[in-house]
């Protein structure tokens, strides 16, 4: 088949009816981002684009949808193809787009085609017809995205049956949106008078028109199809009167009634072509075995019976839909012999042009499985990488039984269930696949049958890695050893995308018995770590690392990343690379190299080769974000906010939220605590979702950090009390100790407070581990540390107090209420080592003097 017939403008046809009132409605659309053409079949959706589109005077890129593009790599190769048409070299540098792990990332996927986009001179229009099949929830994702950042001088225009399936009131409330409803298309009667006295031999009454208009209600299709019923009719009169229901009891009356005036010759042409998505002379004749074939599709356009030709030298042709709608129902129900053995001959001429995608859903529908598991173990390898939602929907749709004796079918499948997120049921296949692989073990060469056990049993470990069971991972890796010892060919995979990694980080997010985790990460850093090709290593190597640095072992930590990092196959997994960075720049900052730890932020960026580099750069700037509050250098900070693009109102995901969290200090070290607290809650809804232990600890101590600077700072100490229970089983240090002086500080303060309580809330030896360590940490005691840290809002109090405002002053001044005005005098003298008011101002002065 001619792929490109999918890219063409379908050629121009004799206008039924002169439309320039549509025609102005569509020229409104350069003026927006988005023409919306919604309608049912046979309102001239797509002649009226196309008539439009080859007058407009503007570059067009069209696509005619079908369902093999209802996956994301079929959809976006489309899209580029199309542009590619008019402008051959666009996208050179996006090929990523059509990989699968774009589906991943849609924002940053996206982003860069719209990058592509904003480069072209002057207005472009892109044209998607029959968007309807289209139901990939990632694709339809991706259009909204595309939609909502838009470059002014790209217009997209849908024509579509149903309603977009992503909201577009936004678009709609900034006037964005151009929508032609099934209204505008609707013929108007004197369209419908015009229709009858131009395009017709038929000489209706003006009443006899109103009838069929009341009947239609304007639709264009049931008036082309009550024509040619019409012409057939020995009482016009009467014919107009049976005419009654909804336009699809119409449609079917009519096709019905055309149906039955055909010769027996064009029936069975009809019925036999209509499993056909597109369509020529050779592949009809293959189809049908009717020598006339052309014959047969010229007889079709001049009884104007929904044949619509692909290409100007109308080679390539289909259906309407409503004719191939009917034709299919009819055939299914009461031709299914003709009906199979059409989709047979279609698959077999397909396979035999190289075509084997078409081949196999042909086969697929005539029920012929073998062929179809014969096909698809030939191009399985390919599908996997661009067309995965494809295969698995090829592989649902065939019996478990056909494809038993191809174990690379399982092993997809079972792979396809551990990338969404379906852990139990993975393994239970898995456990299954692994008795039939067994009893084939006979049948398959032994290197074979070793890299089959060995694949799935990698599998099976992760699986079971997932589910936290760390004896099974074990036993399955052992497996693994056992049966490819140089590793899976999945452990040697390099990558050079960010993107794609959520949910399968570090043990320290799946659970709390963290000596476990280090007994199970050791045994395998030793195991592999003498292997050349092993990237997969970096996964153990980084959840080790990250353990050895929550636990402030940082010599240790320090070392294994050395080893990690020196390794050359940890270059090959980008995601892997810049992890081990962030973690390498964490150690050096927290061994008080603050100058290294910058160095390291602001060369890893640069030191890898991914599609995916802003997504990086990103998350690196949020580090260096994060470095600057440390260091107290809040308006660097907050610059760096306000050019990310991001914002307290965002919806929030597991990609971006450490940026998210750094956004949420900031917030707070800028006074915007309300605005902190609301991202705040997004984030601990996702942390209590994904079940992560980790990030829920991580996210009561900034919230402990949040309150602390808000107007109710004893408020603090609740969250707090949280995350210390939530850690202390786990032993995390570096968790509260990277928050700095501020968390130092509350640390000290709860340890006296509960020290002098009658009931103790908190595991005192656990804060006093805390405060050692902070200590020891950086050679001064946490009682110097706190000295160091007075809050902004304490440097204000202390400000006013200095130039002799009174506590009912400094209260009304800051907006604040007498209490907390008390609470930060308090938390003041003790930091300065002073007892009254006119020490602390003399403490001031000493300060100053010294500065």
């Amino acid at each position: 088949m001619n792929w490109s017939t999918k890219l063409l403008i379908p050629p121009a046809r004799k206008s039924l009816v002169s439309r320039p009132r549509l025609t102005r409605k569509l020229e409104e659309g350069v003026e927006t981002k988005l023409t919306l053409l919604s309608a049912q079949a046979g309102y001239g959706k797509t002649t009226l684009l196309s008539e439009w589109a080859r007058q407009c005077g503007r570059p067009v890129a069209w696509i005619s949808l079908d369902k093999y593009d209802n996956d994301w790599s079929a959809f976006w190769n489309c899209i580029l193809a199309s542009i590619r048409e008019r402008l051959p070299r666009f996208g050179e540098s996006i090929g990523f787009l059509l990989e699968q792990e774009s589906e991943a990332s849609i924002d940053s996927s996206v982003s860069a085609f719209l990058h592509e986009l904003s480069s072209i001179d002057g207005d472009f229009v892109l044209i998607l017809d029959d968007y309807h099949v289209i139901e990939n929830a990632s694709v339809n994702e991706s259009i909204r995205y595309m939609l909502e950042h838009l470059p002014p001088h790209i217009h997209l225009y849908i024509a579509s049956r149903t309603e977009l399936p992503f909201p577009t009131a936004r678009l709609l409330a900034r006037g964005e949106i151009n929508v032609i409803q099934i209204e505008d298309m609707q013929f108007e009667l004197e369209e419908g008078v015009v229709f009858f006295r131009d395009t017709t031999d038929l000489s209706l009454t003006k009443n006899q028109v109103i009838e069929l208009f009341r009947q239609t209600e304007g639709w264009v299709s049931g008036l082309q199809l009550a024509a040619i019923s019409l012409k057939r009719s020995g009482n016009i009169a009467d014919t107009i009167r049976q005419f009654n229901g909804q336009q699809r009891h119409i449609s079917d009356y009519l096709l019905e009634e055309v149906f039955e005036h055909l010769s027996e010759s064009l029936r069975e042409f009809l019925l036999a072509t209509s499993v056909l998505s597109r369509m020529n002379r050779e592949l009809c004749m293959a189809v049908t075995g009717q020598a006339d074939s052309q014959g047969q599709l010229e007889q079709l356009e001049k009884l104007n019976l929904f044949l619509i030709p692909l290409d100007d030298q109308r080679n390539w042709f289909r259906y309407h839909q409503l004719l191939s709608d009917f034709l299919q129902q009819l055939g299914s129900r009461q031709h299914q012999e003709l009906w199979r053995q059409s989709h047979q001959r279609a698959a077999a001429w397909h396979e035999k042009e190289g075509l084997y995608e078409e081949a196999v859903e042909h086969y697929i529908k005539a029920q012929q499985s073998e062929d179809a598991v014969r096909l698809i173990d030939l191009i399985m390898l390919d599908l996997m990488q661009l067309k995965g939602n494809v295969l698995l929907r090829w592989i649902n749709s065939l019996p478990e039984s056909s494809y038993e004796h191809k174990p690379t079918f399982a092993l997809y499948y079972i792979s396809q269930l551990l990338m969404d997120g379906e852990w139990d049921r993975g393994l239970q296949r898995a456990k299954q696949a692994e008795k039939r692989f067994e009893a084939m073990r006979p049948f398959i060469p032994e290197p074979d049958w070793n890299q089959l056990m060995g694949n799935l049993y990698y599998l099976c470990g992760i699986f079971s890695y997932l589910q936290q069971n760390l004896p099974q991972t074990s036993q399955y890796f052992e497996l693994l050893e056992h049966y490819l010892p140089e590793g899976s060919s999945f452990q040697k995979s390099s990558s050079k995308r960010y993107i794609g990694h959520e949910g399968f980080m570090d043990l320290l997010s799946l659970t709390n018995d963290l000596p476990e985790v280090e007994q199970f990460l050791l045994k395998w850093i030793k195991t592999w770590e003498k292997k050349i090709n092993y990237p997969f290593i970096g996964y153990h190597y980084l959840s080790y690392c990250l353990l050895l640095y929550e636990w402030n072992r940082l010599d240790e930590a320090e070392s294994y990343l050395g080893q990690a990092m020196s390794r050359e196959d940890m270059r090959t997994n980008v995601w892997i690379w810049i992890h081990l960075g962030l973690a390498s720049s964490w150690t050096q900052h927290a061994l008080g190299r603050e100058h290294q730890a910058i160095e390291w932020l602001s060369v890893l960026g640069s030191s890898v080769d991914s599609p995916d580099q802003h997504l990086i750069g990103k998350r690196i700037k949020a580090e260096q974000a994060q470095q600057f509050l440390i260091q107290g250098h809040r308006k660097k900070a907050y610059d760096w906010f306000e050019q990310s693009g991001m914002s307290h109102l965002d919806e929030v995901s597991n990609r971006h939220s450490d940026e998210y969290l750094v956004l949420v200090r900031v917030l707070a070290a800028n006074n915007r605590i309300e605005d902190a607290q609301q991202l705040l809650e997004k984030l601990e809804r996702l942390a209590e979702k994904e079940d992560r232990l980790r990030e829920r600890i991580k996210l009561k101590i900034v919230q402990s950090m949040v309150l602390r600077q808000s107007e109710f700072p004893q408020a603090a100490f609740d969250s707090l009390r949280i995350a210390l229970k939530l850690s202390e089983p786990a032993g995390y240090i570096r968790s509260f100790l990277d928050e700095g002086p501020l968390m130092i500080e509350m640390l000290a303060e709860l340890l006296n407070e509960q020290q002098e309580a009658a009931m103790q809330l908190v595991p005192l030896n656990y804060i006093r581990l805390l405060l050692e360590a902070a200590g020891s940490g950086s050679g001064r005691s946490h009682k110097s540390l706190a000295e160091e840290a007075l809050t902004e809002k304490e440097e204000k109090v202390l400000l006013l107090l200095t130039e002799g405002f009174i506590y009912k002053e400094i209260a009304a001044q800051l907006n604040i209420t007498m209490d907390t005005v008390k609470f930060h005098l308090k938390n003041i003298y003790r930091k300065l080592e002073v007892h009254n008011r006119d020490q602390a101002v003399q403490r001031v002065k000493q300060r100053r003097h010294l500065g």
